[in-house]
Formats: C-alpha cells, structure tokens, sequence
C-alpha cells in the first residue's frame, strides 16, 4: 500500500451489523488507504453530516433500506442541501428495483450496486467504486488538489 496516497475517509451508513463487519474486512484487505466511520440509520447520518464540514467523508456507502429514514431519503436531502450536494453517495441494497435505480441516478448517486453474497464479490465492487473515486477526487474535490 503506497504511503504517500491520501486517505479516503469513508462513512458507512447501514442498519446491518453483520454487513458493517463484512465492509470493514473488505476494506482491510484493499490497497487503499481508508478510515471507516459508520452509522446504523439514515437519521443518525443526516446529523453527523449536518453538523459541518469537518464532519464530511470523502465518500459515502448507504444502505437503501434502513429504519427511520431509508437511503432514498437520505439521498434527496444531501443533494438539495448546498453543503453536501457534492458528496459521492454509493447507495447498496439487496433489492434492485429498476425503476428506484433510475431515480437515484435521477437524483445524482455516485453509484448504485446490489449487495452480493459473496465476500470476493463484494471486494472486487469496493476496490472498483474506490479505484474509481480515486481517479475522479481532482474532478470532484478541486479544492483538495490546490492545496497540495
């Protein structure tokens, strides 16, 4: 793993602790260098993004269907508000619903993916949603490259 490359801070928002358990070891096992932060529902998220900025991931993983304030919800209202409208938002379920695809790409998510069952499956999506990230972080945080 190279040192030098920037750590991606990743909130992990998911009601399932056995998948948060799952994640944490996928991400232990990529060559990125991450700092994993995690949340079980979509209200304990909007308020620990809400309360600013030094709060805010890099990249957000959310699960679709949660108590409280599901994925969906979650999703409008961090693309409505000024502040967070620029946060990727990786949203992840075991349902895969066409129709709610389309309208969370309608509503700007980084990107959607079925939860597989297996462990390499999901490894092989983490490791490329944040390969991919890694690529696009000039595009997406200008700042961040200016100040470096």
């Amino acid at each position: 793993m190279d040192q030098s490359s920037p750590v991606i801070k990743i909130l992990l928002t998911d009601d399932d602790s056995d998948d948060i358990l799952l994640f944490r070891e996928v991400l232990a096992e990529l060559p990125f260098r991450t700092e994993l932060a995690t949340v079980y529902n979509g209200e304990q998220l909007m308020n620990l993004l809400l309360r600013g900025p030094d709060n805010l991931p890099d990249i957000l993983f959310l699960d679709l269907n949660m108590p409280r304030k599901n994925g969906y919800e979650c999703l409008v209202e961090i693309k409505k508000n000024e502040t967070l409208n620029k946060l990727p938002v990786v949203i992840f379920s075991t349902a895969c619903d066409p129709e709610i695809i389309k309208q969370l790409y309608r509503h700007g998510v980084y990107s959607f993916f079925r939860k597989p069952n297996k462990f390499e499956e999901l490894k092989k999506l983490v490791h490329d949603i944040l390969k991919d990230f890694g690529a696009n972080r000039a595009v997406l945080f200008p700042h961040e490259s200016a100040d470096k």
